[in-house]
């Protein structure tokens, strides 16, 4: 069994003459989330360069972050309304795009795609709510029929709902990417305490750092790690507590000579509890 690694976010880059995870083997790292919005990218072509690519960088892509069309607004405010499944407006071409994101999961031979869902109703009786765990349903199951896991990302929905909606969608092939940092960004619980909750479906986790809301309106702010509040020397044991073996995704929200700094410091923070 493959144990706990140290991995990075990595964009499905476009340059015909630099092999897509050139930068993950420099930070001397073996895995990584591969992460694109565009789906006109998600081609049997792309597929055989990353698939190429892969073996020849001696990276290995543990799942498919799959972004959305449409728009999106990432506060406490237009959030509810713009992101993921939620909106009744947007579900259908999501819905498409999520499921040709599958397509291309199983094309590169990752075993999940992963995405926000939204601000998942708190309220079952919400107006939304049924119809976004239909649309989340759909997506599951298509994703089911392929062999491939959906994890939802964490942060935009409390511990509890996501747990709630894991359930109610039930098709067996559900998980969680555990950003703890956006669990704080988005106000909705201590991470730590957050795997009581969520622990036995974490399937990947996002090694990322922030801090609380100052405002209603807000995320908190995103820290480079080790510099938010979030307590990777007790996250990571207690994940391992879960039997988690997965990934520790780093992932820094910034572009940049900083962002490599960051991520550089990120691999020196993690490598000793690992």
């Amino acid at each position: 069994m493959r144990g706990m690694e140290i991995g990075v976010m990595n964009s499905l880059g476009k340059e015909p003459g630099r092999n897509i995870f050139a930068e993950v083997a420099e930070f001397g790292l073996k895995v990584c989330q591969l992460v694109n919005w565009d789906p006109n990218l998600w081609t049997e072509e792309m597929a055989r360069r990353v698939v190429r690519d892969s073996k020849a960088s001696g990276v290995r892509v543990c799942a498919l972050w799959t972004g959305q069309p449409g728009p999106a607004q990432w506060n406490m405010v237009e959030g509810h309304t713009t992101l993921g499944l939620v909106p009744p407006e947007y579900r259908e071409m999501r819905v498409a795009a999520l499921k040709k994101g599958a397509d291309f999961a199983k094309w590169i031979g990752v075993p999940a795609i992963i995405t926000h869902c939204g601000f998942v109703p708190e309220e079952p009786t919400h107006p939304f709510h049924d119809g976004t765990v239909a649309a989340i349903r759909e997506v599951a199951a298509y994703c089911k029929q392929k062999g491939l896991g959906f994890w939802f990302e964490s942060g935009q929905e409390t511990p509890v709902t996501l747990l709630r909606t894991i359930e109610d969608v039930g098709t067996g092939n559900l998980g969680v990417n555990l950003d703890p940092a956006n669990l704080l960004m988005y106000g909705n619980a201590n991470p730590i305490d957050a795997l009581d909750i969520l622990g036995p479906y974490i399937r990947d986790v996002h090694a990322k750092d922030g801090d609380y809301p100052t405002d209603g309106r807000r995320l908190g702010p995103e820290k480079a790690l080790g510099e938010g509040r979030v307590n990777f020397p007790v996250l990571v044991p207690k994940l391992k507590s879960f039997g988690y073996a997965g990934s520790l995704t780093i992932e820094r929200e910034i572009s940049g000579p900083q962002q490599t700094v960051d991520i550089r410091k990120a691999i020196g923070v993690l490598r000793p509890l690992v």
